[in-house]
């Protein structure tokens, strides 16, 4: 394969954190990283949206707490004009409000600052491909506040979903990873992930957060 064609393929992100120290060092490793080019390194929520608009951008590596314009209005407002745009949080903060807040503006995926570089690469690429990555620590935090808050009226699950597109819908219910999926199911990791796609698609499922919703209402998890 040329070098021309590997770049075309090269995923394009933008690192947004108002710390230097933090932006900087990120920005810089993340685009050694086989497969990311970085195009923009943004210290608040405006300088993403223009970083955006200049573009092309696949991905906005999104942190919340920013002067001007937060991550989380940031994330809304991307969410609502650039749709193509993911957005993966990565924050300090893993809080109910600020987890529940930044996946309803439409982030894709949320980690903490404890996620190593291999990660925040496979959280990138994941959401580039329309899939959802969550910390395990905010995945345990999810699905405690799903199970404890008053339910809300939420669809039912469609009759065509195959045996192991349910197993994997209650796996993901409990809080499992793809790669802990594909280790109980004695599956492939890419096996898992068109599990998912074909579910999310036959369900009308957002994100892995209603995803987790949608599992336990049916009560599956």
């Amino acid at each position: 394969m040329s070098e021309s064609a590997q770049d075309v393929r090269r995923l394009k992100v933008v690192v947004a954190d108002d710390q230097a120290a933090v932006r900087e060092p990120l920005a810089a490793v993340l685009g050694l990283s086989e497969g990311i080019e970085v195009v923009a390194a943004a210290a608040d929520g405006t300088e993403v949206l223009a970083a955006v608009a200049a573009g092309p951008v696949d991905v906005v590596l999104m942190d919340l707490r920013m002067p001007v314009m937060d991550g989380t209005e940031a994330t809304r407002r991307l969410s609502e004009g650039h749709p193509e745009v993911a957005v993966v949080v990565l924050t300090t903060f893993a809080d109910d409000d600020s987890i529940l807040a930044a996946l309803s503006a439409g982030a894709r995926g949320y980690l903490t600052k404890n996620a190593g570089r291999q990660d925040i690469v496979r959280a990138i690429r994941a959401a580039a491909a329309g899939q959802a990555v969550l910390d395990r620590e905010v995945q345990d935090r999810l699905l405690a506040t799903v199970r404890t808050k008053a339910p809300a009226p939420v669809r039912p699950l469609p009759g065509d979903l195959t045996p192991r597109e349910r197993e994997v819908l209650t796996l993901i219910g409990r809080g499992l990873p793809n790669r802990a999926i594909a280790e109980k199911l004695f599956i492939s990791e890419a096996t898992v992930k068109t599990h998912i796609n074909n579910l999310f698609a036959k369900a009308d499922i957002k994100d892995r957060a209603d995803a987790v919703r949608r599992a336990i209402a049916s009560g599956l998890a």
